[in-house]
């Protein structure tokens, strides 16, 4: 059976480095034999979270719990669940993942178990992860100085990863996306891309 491999993108700008990495990732998973979505959240309607923890309360909703908001995020969430690998993505902005990308972040809070009466910190539902995950990230300065001095971004779509259940298995971060308005990834990032999706299909 193909493998299916679901890509969540929050990028403001269609085209550019940040998806032009996740097109080449799901390329490589495509010529695996796998299928693939790719999910830009600047498209989709998503809520703020407004930290109800109505959805944290069932123990037994597995994954997670219902959200109280009526908009895109359920379907998108149930897209994941039904995935066996995940691409996360994001540009750095202000020195983090984008705002569009913390919006999502933030209602994964119901893949958590959260009582009000006895929770001290919220427990995971999934406990063992069942997928792989990639995650990318594009910043202005030098990858090398990005990942000193911005590593928030990373650790934001690793801790997202995890929390519905994927285990990331790579983490691309590409410095000087900003040097050009139409930049374009080099021969060599597309093939650091390539491989990357390689280990999302294998």
């Amino acid at each position: 059976m193909a493998k299916n491999v679901v890509a969540i993108i929050g990028t403001y700008r269609k085209g550019h480095i940040t998806d032009q990495i996740v097109a080449e990732i799901l390329r490589a998973c495509r010529q695996h034999g796998a299928q693939t979505e790719t999910i830009f959240l600047l498209d989709r309607h998503i809520e703020f979270c407004t930290n109800c923890r109505a959805c944290t309360q069932d123990a037994d909703g597995a994954p997670r719990g219902p959200c109280r908001h009526d908009d895109d995020m359920k379907a998108i969430l149930d897209r994941i669940d039904a995935a066996d690998a995940l691409v996360l993505a994001s540009p750095v902005n202000f020195g983090s993942a984008t705002a569009l990308t913390k919006r999502f972040i933030e209602r994964l809070i119901g893949y958590a178990h959260w009582p009000w009466q006895n929770g001290k910190w919220p427990r995971l539902r999934i406990k063992k992860p069942d997928k792989k995950a990639v995650t990318v990230t594009s910043a202005a300065c030098p990858g090398w100085l990005a990942r000193w001095l911005m590593p928030h971004a990373p650790r934001q779509l690793k801790a997202a990863a995890r929390t519905v259940g994927a285990r990331r298995v790579d983490s691309i971060y590409f410095g000087l996306a900003a040097r050009r308005q139409d930049a374009q990834l080099t021969p060599r990032q597309r093939q650091r891309a390539y491989r990357a999706g390689g280990k999302l299909v294998r």
